[in-house]
């Protein structure tokens, strides 16, 4: 079972700084004839405001060669107590719209890949505890299928313990209540998206992987230092029975865009209220 993890593409029908990459992502996927293609989050450049966004983006996902899944980022739905875009009802239900659930089952093989929707971690909204008790039990129903969670922000940078990295990764709050669950469930792979860069990395007998962007690279001045390569692409997953074989590759074709360089375009400055 070949499954495609994609990642933050940041495609939209106005803003289309990021849009010449689409095409070389839809040929590599198509030649790689996967199974499942999932989507890590930020789909779009401002679903979390721009309900056209998300529009146009979900009805180019369906030129894609395999079925979608697709997991919300901060772009699309918002963020946590974000003072311009907290994730909310509306933001949620618009996600809901057009992608379906924003968080989700999919059996293969011997493995059960489980879609969760970050944002909620640390919202208080009450999508948060239903998407907790939801992962508990699908993990207590897997029945000896190993188990492996999408979603959009990574749960730490450099360690579990590490003190709270801001925007980067989940908040200590939230993190140590699913590394809770990682190890209760011993779950086995952790694939995210959102930090724009690529790396693979063990803790506690859990793969982590940080699938890279399709869209643009961030410069040193808008991110701290963390691990990582800074690179575009996406990650291949080949499940067979309990074991897989996870390998980042480049995409041919894709310009590396610095979201630096248009940053003031693509997301302007709020003006103070």
């Amino acid at each position: 079972m070949r499954v495609l993890q994609i990642s933050d593409t940041h495609l939209s029908p106005t803003k289309r700084h990021f849009a010449a990459n689409w095409p070389a992502l839809l040929a590599w996927a198509t030649e790689q004839r996967p199974d499942l293609i999932i989507h890590t989050g930020d789909v779009s450049v401002d679903g979390a405001d721009q309900e056209e966004d998300l529009a146009y983006c979900a009805s180019i996902f369906r030129n894609l060669p395999a079925p979608v899944l697709s997991v919300p980022g901060n772009h699309d739905v918002g963020e946590a107590y974000h003072p311009h875009q907290p994730v909310d009802r509306a933001r949620l239900e618009r996600w809901r719209r057009h992608f379906g659930g924003d968080w989700w089952l999919r059996d293969v093989e011997n493995w059960r890949l489980l879609g969760l929707n970050a944002m909620l971690f640390g919202s208080d909204l009450p999508d948060e505890e239903e998407q907790l008790a939801w992962l508990r039990k699908a993990m207590t129903d897997a029945t000896g299928r190993r188990i492996a969670w999408f979603t959009h922000k990574p749960l730490f940078l450099e360690g579990p313990d590490e003190p709270d990295t801001g925007y980067w990764s989940v908040k200590p709050g939230p993190r140590k209540a699913l590394l809770d669950l990682v190890r209760e469930f011993d779950v086995a792979l952790i694939a995210t998206g959102h930090l724009h860069k690529s790396h693979d990395l063990r803790v506690d007998g859990c793969r982590y992987i940080w699938g890279p962007s399709a869209g643009f690279v961030v410069g040193p001045e808008m991110q701290p230092p963390m691990p990582g390569e800074c690179r575009l692409g996406a990650v291949i997953y080949d499940f067979a029975d309990s074991d897989v074989t996870a390998t980042r590759e480049d995409v041919p074709g894709l310009t590396t865009y610095w979201i630096d360089d248009v940053v003031h375009e693509v997301y302007p400055p709020r003006q103070a209220a």
